[in-house]
């Protein structure tokens, strides 16, 4: 896979390490991209998750001493680097760069994944040439990152672009043609809050949406699709959606400046449902404009990777 990026031209190796697979490339130059390999992830065991990552390093990197560019599922605080993840328990409390290089015998550099895929997208991706640039993650849940004049903005504690989080929905909409306003609840959070964007805007949060209005089971394919072709219960569905998530990511673009926000994650391929949130979004700030702002973004699977290795020639 080709791309390019204008940072310096170090070798690195890149992780994408998510909740179930850790996949390896290696990035021999600035532009090009190398898969390796892919193995599960050891979620539940540290030993083993740094044996998976020295297995790895060793069958496909030699004597090859490039650094490890990490992009995992998971916040990494930047004033003492330790890492929190819900979904690889094994990693929390520990400082990544530090621990892992010592294992590794290698430089070590560990980002968060929605930072990394922000990166890629700002880089070479659909922000390529915007100076702030915001990427919305909807996948299974809501992510973001942040990226000004090809560098990450990172915050305290390491959220930064995390805008699927905080007690943000509305709970009254009031929708055209309809007389009384429509009351939705603050679903719980994982994060323990309630009325997380996170708890409606990916995939599981358009089918609870859709189970709550409805009463109904449905998975979020089957739901995207029925809204494409007229049906009367996923339309209203995407249309609660779309009003409950165009006010927080209109907000963002607000307080970021952002000209372009390229959407990562697996509702990515729902193109006509992202042109959908554009239009909404833009109705709703500040600065008026004809073309697209919510974009769908480039990379749809080595944004991680990519974004991962451009971090590390970065801090390099």
């Amino acid at each position: 896979m080709q791309y390019s990026e204008t940072s310096n031209t170090i070798p690195v190796f890149a992780a994408d390490v998510g909740g179930s697979f850790i996949r390896l490339a290696f990035s021999p130059e600035s532009g090009e991209l190398v898969p390796l390999d892919k193995v599960t992830t050891p979620v539940d065991d540290w030993s083993a998750f740094v044996q998976a990552l020295k297995t790895l390093l060793n069958k496909h990197g030699g004597d090859n001493q490039a650094p490890l560019a990490l992009s995992i599922a998971g916040l990494i605080d930047p004033a003492d680097g330790r890492a929190f993840s819900a979904n690889i328990p094994c990693i929390n409390g520990h400082v990544l760069d530090q621990e892992l290089e010592q294992h590794l015998g290698r430089r070590v550099v560990a980002v968060n994944d929605a930072d990394s895929l922000a990166l890629a997208e700002a880089g070479e991706g659909a922000g390529a040439g915007h100076r702030v640039v915001f990427c919305a993650v909807l996948g299974t849940g809501v992510g973001g990152g942040l990226v000004n004049e090809g560098r990450l903005i990172r915050g305290a504690g390491g959220i930064t672009g995390e805008w699927g989080h905080g007690p943000i929905l509305n709970t009254m909409l009031e929708l055209e043609g309809e007389a009384n306003p429509l009351y939705i609840p603050r679903f719980s959070c994982g994060c323990g809050q309630k009325g997380c964007v996170d708890t409606i805007g990916g995939a599981r949060g358009i089918e609870r949406l859709h189970r709550y209005l409805h009463n109904e089971e449905s998975d979020s394919r089957t739901i995207v699709t029925g809204w494409e072709q007229g049906a009367e219960k996923p339309k209203r569905t995407i249309e609660v959606y779309l009003h409950l998530m165009a006010d927080p990511l209109a907000a963002v673009i607000n307080i970021t400046g952002a000209s372009i926000v390229p959407v990562g994650g697996g509702l990515t391929s729902a193109e006509k449902l992202i042109q959908a949130l554009d239009r909404a979004v833009r109705a709703r700030i500040l600065r008026r404009i004809e073309q697209p702002v919510v974009v769908p973004g480039r990379f749809r699977s080595e944004g991680g990777l990519i974004g991962a290795a451009i971090s590390a020639r970065q801090l390099s």
